[in-house]
């Protein structure tokens, strides 16, 4: 694809465009289309960087285009499950090896010279016996004429040849987000834009009995009120909840109009549920029989010979998304079609559930996809986006529809509240001889279909059914967990209260076994091997974070080195105050392997302090070490929420808290003072980063309180009180 524009001076400007995700223009500018959302992982630049660096771009003339949602030219535009990296490492190495090669072939034309004596660096091709130079914006009428290579005849740069992979490069919103230039969904306008806000049914299935818009209409800058249709069981991500919208002039306006809607709701099948009720009864349930789902050797048996048995009951609650740029869409629909600005992770989605809901092409709908003031997997979900389309549609008006931080933490897709049971045999001869995991959740499957009772296997996979360590006897049971809410994945998903069961309790078997923990996590993965876990599964398989285990494999020996690093860079084994101490998890997820040291101390008040929290990090290729440190100190900030503070509690099927004085996250003085990350260097290829710093932080934690204080924690979040 070539297209022609013109510069500011009125002089053509041609371009050579051999793929989607380039162009370089006959001014010299290289122009990267970023195809994935950012909401803070620095994926707008990694990506790009990647294309840069096989291209041998200069960066500093890189210009960064965000794409609209369109899988038939850039693919799967989902920003979930850490897989970004690890999907476009080679798709965006070859784009810029295609470009790259097709500019040598040009300067080789121009010079008359061989191309395997040429080569590019700082948005030039030189010619390495001569030393002359041309810049790629001189090639462009030459290039782009020439057939485009096929992936077989390019040579991708060997690792000791990157510029920029591998190393520190700032993301390259920067400047503009801290500088407040930057536009995140909320910041998006255009002209004769009107305010919605939606009333909408506190419980999961209610729906709108009657309502009265008199008040609200009297409201000024009141403009309409309309009904939305909604309260499906099951719920989809895509469904509106049913509500009622007022729509105004501006946000404070619809906010007062919304206040003074009186609304009489039929409050559905979940009007009497209680979320610690629910806790209390899957407690009970987990001590039975479950379903069977991954079983190795004879528990039963190892059970019945055992020296020492160690069981008990791990309960993690609900958590909220809490994005700190709560929900927000602007759309425009005219003539038979709809446009979309929206911070969402997922625009083919979004473009999909659109069109759908409106009843048109998928074609007619445009996803212009802003910035992402937090996602953590909130924002693939597109029942704020298809909001804005109905009622852009049903108002004939430019609608942005804005939650606020209440309807936000009310009507989320939750991380489900958790009840786990492990029940560890160790033998005559102090080893570690069982294993019986038993668990019970709403799945979030439940959020697609109704039936759904018990986890998936993707899951289970994460942490449970992947359990590595080499125990002669595993058995692994789930147990039915009705879905009472809106169910959805957040950060690192089933990992956060999976890891915290399993975490926790190996470092009490390494107490048992009066061993070291470290050195049980080394002894526990056996040896140097490849681990495949199907063979053991029951009617299941293991999803592997969707990659084929062959080409992503378990390996033990990459786990047992970020053990290793993480202990000898923490100072594993030293001295410690009163009151201070160390813990220590490690955990792969996401294809990742990784190994976290806490330091805190607890006062004579029960206060908590996070001095140091170390991680070692293995996730194959580092792209850019700027972001994956970032992701790391970011993702431990985001787990003392979690271990700390953070709580979604429901009565009468409604969520209690309203804001951030009720669901807390961490403030400042409460937060890790310190966190260092360690990247081991590999050649593999990448993997995740996004996800992988928490699951290992909640363990580590717990089970350095429990060195300083003596408490052993079974329920989060954490308190000492109690």
């Amino acid at each position: 694809v070539n297209f022609f524009s013109c510069n500011e001076k009125g002089k053509k400007i041609t371009s050579l465009s051999p793929n989607v995700y380039l162009s370089i223009t006959s001014d010299g500018e290289v122009v990267i289309i970023a195809h994935r959302s950012e909401m803070g992982q620095g994926i707008r630049t990694s990506l790009p960087l990647i294309v840069a660096d096989e291209l041998g771009a200069d960066w500093s003339k890189v210009r960064i285009v965000q794409a609209e949602g369109d899988e038939k030219k850039y693919g799967s535009q989902n920003t979930d499950g850490s897989f970004s990296v690890r999907m476009f490492y080679k798709p965006m190495r070859e784009a810029g090896a295609i470009a790259k090669l097709l500019l040598i072939q040009a300067a080789a034309q121009t010079w008359n010279v061989p191309a395997a004596e040429c080569d590019t660096a700082n948005s030039q091709v030189i010619h390495k016996a001569s030393n002359k130079s041309i810049g790629f914006g001189e090639l462009v009428e030459v290039a782009k004429n020439l057939p485009i290579p096929a992936s077989k005849d390019i040579k991708l740069k060997d690792r000791k040849q990157f510029t920029m992979i591998g190393r520190q490069t700032p993301i390259i919103d920067l400047h503009d987000i801290v500088s407040g230039k930057a536009v995140f969904g909320i910041d998006a306008i255009i002209e004769n834009m009107k305010v919605a806000v939606i009333k909408r049914c506190p419980t999961l299935g209610g729906k709108v009995k009657s309502f009265d818009d008199k008040k609200a209409l009297s409201i000024p800058g009141v403009i309409k009120v309309i009904p939305i249709k909604g309260g499906d069981i099951p719920p989809t991500i895509e469904k509106p909840l049913s509500g009622v919208a007022v729509i105004a002039e501006n946000t404070w306006a619809a906010i007062k109009g919304r206040d003074a809607l009186e609304v009489e709701w039929d409050l559905g099948p979940n009007a009497h549920y209680d979320s610690a009720e629910q806790l209390a009864a899957l407690a009970k349930e987990v001590q039975k029989s479950g379903t069977l789902r991954r079983n190795r050797g004879d528990f039963n048996k190892a059970k019945a010979s055992a020296k020492k048995i160690i069981e008990h009951t791990y309960i993690a609650p609900y958590l909220a998304h809490a994005t700190i740029e709560p929900p927000t869409a602007l759309a425009v629909v005219k003539n038979g079609t709809c446009e979309i600005w929206a911070p969402t992770q997922h625009p083919q989605g979004a473009r999909d559930a659109v069109a759908s809901a409106l009843g048109i092409e998928a074609e007619k709908v445009k996803v212009n996809v802003t910035l992402l003031g937090g996602g953590f997997g909130r924002k693939s979900k597109p029942d704020f986006i298809v909001e804005a389309a109905i009622l852009a549609k049903e108002s004939g008006l430019p609608i942005k529809v804005q939650w606020t931080r209440e309807d936000d933490l009310h009507h989320d897709f939750f991380h489900a509240l958790s009840v786990q049971r492990i029940v560890a045999t160790i033998d005559q001869n102090n080893k570690l001889s069982g294993w019986n995991h038993h668990i019970a959740y709403p799945s979030i499957s439940a959020t697609f279909d109704a039936a759904v009772l018990q986890a998936a296997d993707g899951e289970l996979g994460q942490g449970a059914t992947d359990f590595p360590y080499d125990v002669p006897s595993i058995k692994v049971e789930t147990h039915d967990a009705k879905a009472h809410l809106r169910i959805g994945w957040l950060r690192s998903v089933r990992n956060i209260p999976q890891v915290f069961a399993i975490g926790t309790m190996l470092d009490e078997i390494a107490e048992a076994r009066k061993m070291d923990p470290i050195a049980q996590a080394l002894e526990l993965l056996g040896n140097d091997r490849n681990i495949t876990f199907n063979e053991e599964m029951i009617n299941g398989t293991y999803t592997n974070y969707g990659e084929d285990i062959a080409d992503y494999p378990w390996e033990t020996a990459r786990m047992k080195n970020v053990i290793l690093r993480v202990a000898k860079e923490a100072g594993w084994g030293k001295k410690q105050a009163a009151g201070s101490a160390l813990g220590f998890a490690a955990h792969k997820s996401f294809l990742t392997y990784v190994a976290c040291i806490v330091e805190v101390s607890v006062d004579s008040n029960k206060k908590i302090s996070i001095h140091h929290v170390h991680y070692a990090v293995d996730c194959g290729t580092a792209v850019n070490i700027d972001r994956v440190k970032s992701q790391f100190e970011g993702g431990a900030q985001f787990s003392a929420s979690l271990a700390l503070k953070s709580e979604i509690t429901v009565k009468n099927g409604a969520v209690v808290q309203n804001n951030f004085d009720g669901y807390q996250i961490i403030r400042m003085p409460e937060s890790p003072k310190q966190i260092h990350v360690h990247i081991i260097d590999s050649e593999a290829k990448p993997t995740g980063v996004g996800e992988p710093p928490v699951p290992p932080f909640t363990p580590a934690l717990c089970n350095a309180i429990y060195a300083a204080t003596g408490k052993r924690i079974y329920k989060l979040p954490i308190d000492l009180t109690s």
